[in-house]
């Protein structure tokens, strides 16, 4: 079973959103503690001012002064301050300030705890330390000032993401309405329109899908034209044996004398037997035009190859009175489809075979270099004219006034072979005008040591 597909546009979407919030997130962050530290520093240089301000106006009036409270302002309970006289005696303070030292700590910086809250404290004596001036902020006041800054820069910022998040859709959406509508180009296709897509506007990124399917459309409308031609053929080249068939059976049933319907029999066997040859070379002519025809290559010996094709055809060579040689060669080791080359090699010794007459000779001969192998078969038949050389090869291709039975399909399988191996196969005409030279020339085969 086959997994659930996702969504990519809803996944692009979420990836986005998700760095696009935790960039944000950060931001955020630093931004807070910065935005404290700052405002840290700047109320703490705040306190320290104030405090210079008081013991600056308190410090030549100090015998005049008794202890009193300042008027409470506007959030004065937020800050508070103390003037004591050597650090013993109180003699100024807030209202909101106790009457004990805000801090233990009577130089510098200072955080401490009154009446249940914490405070920030700075504390200075004067020159000779004869006062000593205290000021304190509530820390929840500085808290509450950091916060309102940071809300103040961030908050059109948290007001933006789910506009920012609207933006990436539309945007997403739009780049990847290209690919929508080559989905729709190829949904709405008709099967048997297998014209490539037209690449118009499309972006780069989506280029090599577009080629890989209108490679894929091209392929699969070879195939269908194979298919057809192939069972054109196939009507075209059965058509006739079918028919011969039909009337020596129609004979052999209609026949007087067992002469004349064993007559008509062998006939009859001797049909079936063309028509197994064209149905066998058809199907091993199929099975060539994929494009992973040639199958996987494989180490063989080229030689032992050729001596097994040899014994295949020898019976029937010796039927007809025709004589096989191969002559020798050293051992040769390949790289290749055994399977196909061994076909090409029947077609070859068994087409010499058939057209050399009785009492002929055919000559077959492996010749090794270091970058091809090479297949030389020589018959003593009637050879080819200039005319029948270019058309031979050709399916169902048959030169006129010969005896030998055939379909025409033996050169055009081994060429195909030679073709699926980036060889070739080469007709000449031996010298004297008497028989025929094949050539099977395999040059990407090479030796192994």
């Amino acid at each position: 079973m086959l997994p659930p597909a996702y969504s990519l546009k809803k996944r692009l979407v979420i990836v986005l959103l998700s760095l696009i919030g935790a960039i944000w997130t950060g931001i955020a962050v630093y931004t807070y503690f910065d935005i404290r530290h700052e405002s840290e520093e700047l109320l703490d240089a705040h306190l320290a001012q104030s405090a210079s301000l008081i013991l600056a106006q308190a410090e030549n009036a100090i015998e005049e002064i008794e202890t009193e409270h300042v008027p409470q302002f506007k959030e004065g309970h937020r800050v508070a301050f103390q003037l004591w006289e050597r650090g013993t005696k109180l003699r100024l303070h807030s209202k909101n300030a106790p009457n004990t030292l805000l801090s233990t700590t009577t130089n510098g910086f200072s955080n401490a705890v009154v009446n249940g809250q914490e405070w920030r404290v700075f504390s200075v004596w004067t020159r000779h330390h004869e006062n000593l001036v205290q000021v304190a902020e509530r820390d929840d006041s500085r808290q509450d000032i950091t916060h309102a800054m940071t809300m103040n820069l961030l908050l059109p910022l948290l007001i933006a993401l789910p506009l920012l998040g609207l933006l990436v859709w539309l945007a997403v959406t739009h780049a990847l309405n290209p690919l929508d509508r080559l989905g729709k180009q190829v949904a709405l296709r008709e099967a048997a329109n297998l014209e490539p897509l037209q690449p118009q506007g499309a972006p780069r990124e989506i280029m090599p899908l577009i080629e890989n399917l209108n490679t894929l459309f091209a392929r699969v409308a070879r195939l269908i034209e194979h298919e057809r031609r192939f069972t054109a053929d196939a009507a075209h080249e059965l058509r006739t044996p079918l028919a011969a068939l039909m009337t020596q059976a129609q004979v052999a049933r209609a026949a007087a004398g067992d002469r004349e319907r064993n007559h008509a029999l062998d006939n009859v066997i001797t049909g079936c037997g063309r028509a197994a040859r064209i149905v066998e070379q058809m199907l091993t002519l199929a099975r060539l035009e994929p494009d992973d025809a040639a199958g996987q290559h494989a180490i063989f010996d080229l030689q032992a190859l050729t001596q097994s094709v040899i014994a295949d055809i020898a019976p029937s060579a010796l039927q007809r009175g025709v004589d096989i040689e191969l002559k020798e060669s050293a051992e040769t080791r390949v790289s290749g489809n055994s399977g196909l080359i061994q076909i090409a090699l029947r077609n070859l010794v068994d087409n010499a075979v058939r057209y050399s007459p009785e009492g002929g000779r055919v000559q077959v001969e492996v010749l090794m270099t270091d970058v091809s192998a090479r297949i030389r078969i020589t018959d003593q038949g009637p050879g080819l004219s200039d005319d029948e050389q270019k058309n031979v090869g050709q399916r169902f291709y048959r030169v006129l006034g010969n005896a030998a039975s055939g379909s025409g399909l033996g050169l055009s399988i081994t060429r195909r072979i030679a073709e699926l191996h980036d060889g070739m196969l080469e007709l000449k005409q031996n010298s004297g005008g008497r028989g025929l030279t094949a050539e099977l020339q395999l040059p990407q085969i090479r030796t192994t040591a």
